[in-house]
């Protein structure tokens, strides 16, 4: 049979197919549960990935896996059932009790601690981060847990020392207040 020129409505048709398949192409993609470098590469990319800032917030680590940045602080162990070794004062003016030193990672922090006086004693307990108060005051024998906003500018502290510092005081005549942190972690916001 000769070749007859084919008819608009069959060139119709056969270009409808070639976008359905460039449209169905286009629209396919790989699934993202891995990162494959590009040229394809025996070894695998290091993981960064930056804010709007450019600070590198997230990295892996390339030696033997895992979480490379941030890297996150634990607290040490702490004997928190004998008040006698908790970070203490007498004195009846607001002193410095506990000081850490912590990098900037996440916008808010949590922090929580027991709080104790001595024998008939009242008094009060705040945490101070960079020189600010955070979080509220605290009466002695109330658990302090707080999570708030750092009173620090994130853009410029990012991945810089803050102190936090527990300061306490003794209210009453005379006695002993006492203050333990049990965990203290940054969080988003």
């Amino acid at each position: 049979m000769a070749l007859l020129p084919e008819d608009i409505i069959d060139r119709l048709i056969q270009m409808e197919r070639r976008i359905q398949a460039l449209s169905t192409a286009v629209n396919t993609r790989p699934s993202f549960n891995e990162i494959r470098p590009f040229p394809p590469s025996t070894t695998r990319p290091t993981l960064r990935i930056f804010d709007n800032h450019n600070h590198e917030i997230f990295a892996d680590d390339v030696a033997t896996g895992g979480l490379a940045r941030p890297w996150l602080q634990l607290m040490p162990p702490v004997d928190h059932l004998k008040e006698a070794k908790w970070p203490s004062t007498t004195s009846t003016a607001f002193t410095a009790i506990a000081q850490s030193f912590n990098p900037v990672w996440q916008p808010r922090m949590r922090l929580a601690m027991y709080t104790k006086a001595s024998s008939g004693a009242t008094g009060q307990v705040k945490v101070m981060v960079d020189g600010q108060q955070f979080g509220p005051t605290v009466a002695a024998g109330q658990t302090f847990d707080h999570t708030g906003p750092l009173p620090v500018d994130l853009a410029t502290k990012f991945g810089k020392v803050m102190t936090v510092e527990i300061h306490a005081v003794v209210t009453s005549a005379s006695g002993t207040v006492y203050a333990q942190p049990v965990s203290m972690y940054g969080t988003q916001t």
